[in-house]
């Protein structure tokens, strides 16, 4: 019995501990900036060039470049695991590049719609477009990339009707026809 008890507490310190694991190494978590600011990194690129960022987002758009894998990521803050903030105001996009040498972000898996949590180092601004409009990208190096899991689509019940609907016919079989028959109350 206490083998059993010493286990079962072993169990639940081992599933406390990792589910508060950082979603990137513990170097580049302690190393890399979480609170950054888009409009401060256009404003003055001088100021941050080379310094690691801990970013989140969700992909808008991936292509294969001549440098390597290209992110185009709309911004969320993360905390300080790199799980993304929920509620927080998105603040602009960012480019993000895979080196060719580290190998490709295969456009099939980093989708447009997935989200992902990087350490990238700052290298430039670039300009772009997102659609007729100009837009100044703060551009990153990754150095790693962690993709979230898709979320599953779950459907409320299997049918049309729920369990305690009258379906099509007004009738439930288990408590009779609906309405109720005059008098009933």
């Amino acid at each position: 019995m206490k083998k059993v008890l010493i286990l079962a507490a072993m169990g639940a310190a081992v599933a406390l501990l990792s589910s508060c694991a950082p979603v990137l190494s513990r170097d580049l978590m302690r190393q890399g900036e979480r609170d950054v600011s888009l409009a401060r990194l256009r404003e003055t690129p001088d100021a941050y060039r080379g310094k690691v960022f801990i970013l989140g987002g969700i992909i808008v758009n991936d292509r294969l470049t001549a440098q390597g894998s290209e992110l185009e990521v709309l911004y969320v803050p993360v905390d300080s695991f790199g799980y993304p903030k929920t509620g927080e105001e998105m603040q602009g996009r960012y480019l993000a590049v895979y080196a060719k040498q580290k190998g490709m972000l295969d456009p099939v898996v980093y989708k447009a719609g997935r989200e992902v949590t990087l350490a990238g180092e700052f290298r430039e601004t670039r300009e772009g477009k997102i659609d007729e409009m100009d837009y100044v990208y703060p551009l990153f190096e990754i150095r790693q990339v962690y993709l979230w899991e898709e979320e599953p689509l779950y459907y409320a019940y299997p049918y049309p009707y729920s369990y305690y609907d009258y379906g099509p016919y007004g009738y439930n079989p288990y408590w009779g026809p609906w309405p109720p028959p005059p008098g009933w109350w």
